[in-house]
């Protein structure tokens, strides 16, 4: 296995974090009686499944690539459900939805430039189709943020869109590390690799805050036990 202990925890931590922020918003949605919010965080588990095919990919020494390729193809079903989801929140608060769309360049937390079972051109297709429906989903979500300030805290917004910050070091932390360090991908690289993983664990920190957050305000407000 490539990763460091400390790498391994930052890795765990992030996905772990993902499954708190699911079930403390399916909590928050049956606290405001809303199925949309509800059906969002449902909507959230094919990216909490895709994460663990990126670790289960690093057990086996980065050497399964077909775990690399299922977490892509998961990845992008948890996009355009995301994106899906937001439109039906969307669709609450106003009587059209607009479809913003827009173009995003991704990257692998895995580094370097892994091999594919479907070939590289298929899995960087995927990749950057993944990618501009997930930006399409940040943008629509500042509409919702707006529109509906219930259902997202500012907080939990900021961290869906941190993501992007984690997106653009970890590509640089993949230049660093095959271009400037000699290692063949970033998952070689414990300090780079690390450095990248944990602005993933923040983002995913900040949207498990920002629901909580929400939920503390409900609850307050409502005299609801939080316990």
């Amino acid at each position: 296995m490539l990763l460091s202990p400390l790498n391994w925890v930052i890795h765990i931590f992030s996905s772990l974090e993902w499954g708190v922020a699911i079930v403390l918003l399916y909590r928050y949605g049956k606290i405001v009686d809303r199925g949309d919010i509800r059906r969002f965080a449902l909507f959230m588990i094919p990216h909490w499944t895709g994460s663990w095919f990126v670790l289960g990919y690093h057990v086996g020494g980065d050497t399964i690539p077909l775990l690399l390729d299922m977490s892509e193809l998961v990845n992008l079903v948890g996009s355009v459900s995301l994106l899906y989801a937001t439109i039906s929140i969307l669709k609450r608060s106003e009587s059209r939805t607009a479809t913003l769309m827009g173009a995003l360049f991704g990257a692998m937390a895995v580094g370097g430039r892994p091999q594919s079972y479907m070939g590289n051109d298929v899995f960087d297709a995927i990749l950057q189709v993944s990618s501009v429906v997930y930006l399409a989903f940040l943008v629509l979500l500042l509409r919702v943020r707006k529109n509906d300030p219930e259902a997202f805290s500012g907080l939990t917004v900021f961290g869906f869109w941190f993501v992007l910050v984690f997106i653009s070091v970890t590509i640089f932390c993949m230049y660093l590390a095959t271009e400037v360090r000699g290692y063949p991908t970033l998952s070689h690289d414990n300090l780079l690799h690390g450095l990248a993983e944990s602005l993933l664990s923040v983002s995913n920190l900040l949207i498990v805050l920002g629901i909580h957050r929400q939920i503390r305000r409900v609850t307050r407000n409502s005299g609801i036990e939080t316990s």
